[in-house]
């Protein structure tokens, strides 16, 4: 095509944006802001399609249903396309533990709502540890989608109030726009500082950045509100020009080398990248000696640029699926071998795909495309549905094992099988829960998963949540208080209230420790609030006076100014300071040493590992060394040196003496990296009984 039909910039700056992307998304340490490629994707795309309307504004439903029909041409069959081969590829290559999730965001992928499903999940602790989606990347496709849908209706209304009010357009759309963008820009910067993880995902605080390209396409666009400019009389000089361009550039690549996941995202940090995309669109690069412009046209650049949309459809897929199949993390040459294949596909996708069906002839009639799309997207939906059935009859098998398992009632099942005084034989089989049932296999404190009440406290506000388990009529109450490390051990209660009588009180929030320490989260706000849950929970306490305070927790927060290695002191003082409250105030307190972890050794998920390694599950697992946190509640209690506080260590009932292991007696110990399964933490009853039991005892 002739420069008088493409714009050599903005394809070079589609070509920067997806290797931003490519590059971080496999050499995340080399640029860790590279994950800014998006940002500069929503200013082009606001860019082109607001000067496509702006120069033909729409005028009521047939030209709205002509843009979005050019839309669903241009996008929507390669985008189908990948998330068919990447069904295809988790079912085939990703363990079962992970295909239910996967169908369920190829569902939200397909419909374009991704973004808000990855939203909602964002503020789950646990589910920030989960293995990521190989379609997670379609969270900005599907903020992109929905402001094709709303963006030609707002253009649409202010040309027509503009016509009613017989005034020019530009005297309101380009104010509209321009509202917009300080609307949204706005309550990004308010989302991102007080929700940061949701922020990142939600529509709204991102559409300011297509809106920016909107706003700019009103402002430069030859074509927009009837001008026919040619710009090579632009008003500034080339000299400037040429600055400009090389300036959006530095401002694009400074974001991609210093931001990291730290920094708190999109908010006003996302200005940076968005204008300096902005800068070198607005300028349109001259092709002098100096200028960016020569290179930007150079053919492998303008060749990327063109391909670029399907690079990064194709490229997640493979970085997500390329170790299942595998069965070790990414190497080297792999990840080469990756942007080879990537380029090749998306190489292919292009060609076959993509221009074979941005061709007019499919807009004949004006319906056609709608319901090819309709037919393809309902298709893709029931597969992935019919994934998710396989996987809950899976489940269903493997839970009626599970209840003949402990119907059995094997002595050497679970946590008994270290003790030495049953000799137990090594286990040979297929362990219970199965990996698909362990990892949804979570106590009842989680209302999603048992049908209940959700028993836990999120970010961003940490609200009190209290919930009540076991016999409620017994004369003995324990609140198990913490966080995710303590809800893993109220299946071990409700085990022994059965035969105890122990009426149980959860205390429970996500992430927050319950320490008297302020513990940095993504946001002030955030620490505000799990500092005010401690303090409400310590005088709840107090107030309720149970009859033992079972407190766990896993220091996953670093202490506000520090590092997570540098916070153990400040933690150890922190609890230090709220047992000694305890104690004064006659309570008893049994602290629970913090369990072993795959996690802290960097290994695999356990369900995923043993879905993976079912001929030999013994690879699941690592030196007890490196799997055992050091707990600072152990040296709280030392320090405090009181009568009423105890701690409690089972993590030989665990762990072997040299070894952690993901299955113990033929039950598998961890839904995920962290947290004990329900089924093994009511193995552990039997040893947790005596110590609660002293307690009691002390209590009274």
């Amino acid at each position: 095509m002739s420069r008088a039909l493409v714009r050599t910039d903005i394809q070079a700056l589609r070509a920067v944006a997806v290797s931003l992307v490519l590059v971080f998304h496999l050499w995340p340490n080399r640029m860790p802001g590279g994950f800014v490629g998006v940002d500069v994707f929503f200013v082009i795309s606001g860019f082109l399609i607001s000067a496509h309307l702006l120069a033909k504004p729409p005028t009521g439903a047939r030209d709205l249903f002509g843009f979005w029909a050019r839309r669903v041409q241009r996008l929507l069959p390669a985008s189908l396309l990948v998330l068919a081969a990447t069904a295809a590829g988790s079912r085939l290559l990703a363990p079962d533990t992970l295909w239910a999730g996967t169908a369920a965001e190829i569902k939200a992928a397909t419909l374009y709502v991704v973004n808000w499903r990855l939203a909602g999940e964002s503020v789950d602790y646990l589910g920030a540890e989960e293995a990521p989606s190989p379609v997670q990347h379609y969270w900005s496709l599907a903020i992109e989608e929905q402001f094709y849908l709303g963006w030609p209706i707002l253009l649409l209304l202010l040309f027509l109030l503009a016509r009613r009010l017989r005034r020019p357009a530009t005297q309101l759309v380009v104010p509209g726009i321009a509202a917009v963008v300080a609307g949204s820009l706005l309550y990004s910067v308010m989302r991102t500082e007080s929700e940061p993880a949701a922020a990142y995902f939600v529509t709204p605080t991102r559409i300011w950045e297509l809106a920016v390209g909107g706003l700019l396409a009103a402002l430069v666009s030859r074509r927009a509100f009837g001008r026919d400019v040619d710009h090579e009389h632009a008003p500034i000089s080339e000299s400037a020009r040429t600055a400009l361009a090389w300036g959006g550039l530095v401002a694009i690549a400074v974001t991609a080398f210093t931001y990291s996941g730290a920094t708190p995202f999109p908010g006003w940090q996302a200005l940076l990248p968005v204008l300096g995309a902005a800068a070198v669109i607005s300028v349109d690069a001259p092709w002098s000696r100096w200028s960016p412009g020569p290179v930007m046209a150079l053919k492998p650049i303008q060749y990327l640029g063109d391909i670029s949309y399907s690079v990064y459809l194709w490229h997640w897929p493979l970085v997500v699926l390329v170790p299942n199949a595998t069965g070790h993390s990414l190497s080297g040459v792999e990840k080469l071998l990756i942007v080879v294949a990537t380029l090749i596909l998306a190489a292919l996708t292009k060609t076959f795909v993509e221009d074979r069906f941005r061709e007019a002839r499919y807009r004949t009639p004006l319906a056609k495309p709608f319901l090819a799309t309709a037919v393809a997207m309902a298709v893709l939906v029931a597969l992935a549905q019919v994934q998710v059935r396989e996987v809950e009859h899976r489940e269903a098998e493997a839970s009626r094992e599970l209840d003949q398992a402990l119907a059995e009632g094997d002595p050497c099942l679970g946590a008994p099988a270290l003790s030495l005084r049953n000799h137990c034989e090594p286990f040979v089989g297929d362990p219970v829960p199965s990996p698909v049932l362990a990892a949804e296999d979570k106590s009842d404190a989680y209302g999603v998963v048992s049908g209940g009440q959700d028993c836990w406290s999120y970010l961003p506000r940490f609200p009190k949540t209290r919930c009540e388990f076991g016999d409620p009529e017994g004369d003995t109450t324990v609140a198990l208080v913490g966080n995710s490390h303590a809800g893993q051990w109220l299946p071990t209660l409700q085990a022994l209230s059965e035969r105890m009588g122990l009426r149980i009180t959860t205390h429970l929030a996500s992430r927050c420790a319950m320490s008297e320490v302020d513990q940095s989260f993504d946001s002030d706000a955030g620490t505000e609030a799990c500092t005010n849950w401690v303090e409400q929970t310590r005088d709840e306490l107090v107030e309720d006076r149970p009859d033992v305070v079972l407190l766990a927790n896993r220091a996953s927060a670093p202490v506000v100014g520090q590092s997570l290695d540098e916070s153990g002191d400040d933690y150890a003082e922190g609890y230090e300071s709220l047992l000694n409250r305890f104690a004064d105030e006659g309570l008893t307190v049994l602290a629970l040493h913090d369990t072993p972890a795959s996690v802290d050794a960097g290994a695999q998920d356990t369900p995923d590992c043993v879905a993976e390694h079912l001929d030999d599950y013994e690879v699941c697992a690592g030196p007890r060394e490196d799997w055992e946190p050091d707990d600072p509640i152990v040296d709280a209690v030392a320090a405090a040196d009181r009568k009423r506080v105890r701690v409690a260590d089972l993590n030989d009932h665990i762990c072997g003496t040299q070894e952690c292991a993901g299955v113990v007696g033929g039950v598998v110990a961890y839904f995920d990296g962290s947290h004990m399964t329900a089924t093994f933490a009511r193995t552990l009853a039997p040893f947790l009984r005596p110590e609660l039991r002293r307690a009691i005892r002390i209590s009274r």
